[in-house]
């Protein structure tokens, strides 16, 4: 560790998992970072969406929009968004309805932009194992992303996969889960070190972080919570396999 650096922490796809947050927020303030950005789906899958957003919009210096977050925030007529939603309440969903989709700031003298799923949108999915096209597209601007320069480090969520990937002068990252990985049955969130606004030059690190949590207090969460799909969350949590639990695009009016 670099004293010179700043650290900046990744939290993304907790999806209501408390005790998995926790974990992953004490693991942050025992390494003395202060800085944390979110890449969305806070809510949704997990039990404790209420409780999840307040302690993100206390800790997160920005957050941007998900696809569970859309969803939630647009009342897709599903039966277990209606029941996510109505743990929420409307100020909280307003809060996901208005959330940016892109953060963009200056790191060691390269633009790292953070969004949710990838440059076209929180429901275009670009997975790890995609083609290298794919990849670097996730620099390219677009009508999501806006205008401006493009990015030198791009960080995502949604695929709850995490990995790190360059390309020449780019760097594509994936923060994962922290409170549904599926790939290691562990919270994830990502750690970037750098210059924070350098313009110059400077050393700069991503890495990932994975840590246990008490998986057995989330499912007791969730038994008690009466919350929809609870076996299929279950099995999420504990194999650290996709059980179908995706939600769809709210519909356009029109």
């Amino acid at each position: 560790m670099n004293p010179l650096l700043d650290r900046i922490a990744i939290i993304s796809d907790i999806h209501g998992n408390l005790p998995a947050l926790e974990a992953v927020l004490a693991d942050i303030e025992a390494r003395g970072i202060t800085r944390i950005y979110g890449l969305g789906d806070l809510a949704g899958k997990g039990p404790s969406g209420a409780e999840v957003i307040d302690i993100s919009r206390r800790v997160c210096v920005a957050t941007v929009q998900g696809n569970w977050d859309e969803s939630l925030a647009n009342a897709e007529p599903d039966t277990t968004v209606v029941w996510h939603r109505r743990q929420l309440g409307p100020e909280r969903l307003a809060w996901l309805r208005d959330l940016p989709g892109t953060v963009d700031f200056r790191l060691s003298g390269r633009l790292v932009r953070l969004f949710h799923a990838s440059q076209r949108g929180v429901y275009h999915r670009v997975r790890q194992y995609d083609s290298r096209e794919d990849h670097l597209a996730m620099f390219d601007n677009t009508d999501f992303t806006g205008a401006g320069p493009v990015p030198d480090i791009v960080g995502y969520g949604d695929v709850h996969t995490a990995y790190v990937k360059s390309f020449a002068d780019k760097c594509l990252f994936n923060a994962g889960s922290v409170g549904n990985p599926l790939d290691i049955p562990l919270a994830c969130y990502a750690l970037l070190e750098g210059r924070l606004d350098g313009a110059e030059p400077a050393p700069w690190t991503v890495s990932l972080v994975r840590l246990p949590y008490d998986m057995e207090a989330s499912i007791r969460q969730a038994r008690a919570s009466g919350m929809p799909d609870l076996e299929h969350y279950i099995n999420e949590l504990r194999t650290a396999r996709y059980r179908g639990l995706t939600p769809k695009p709210a519909p356009v009016a029109g």
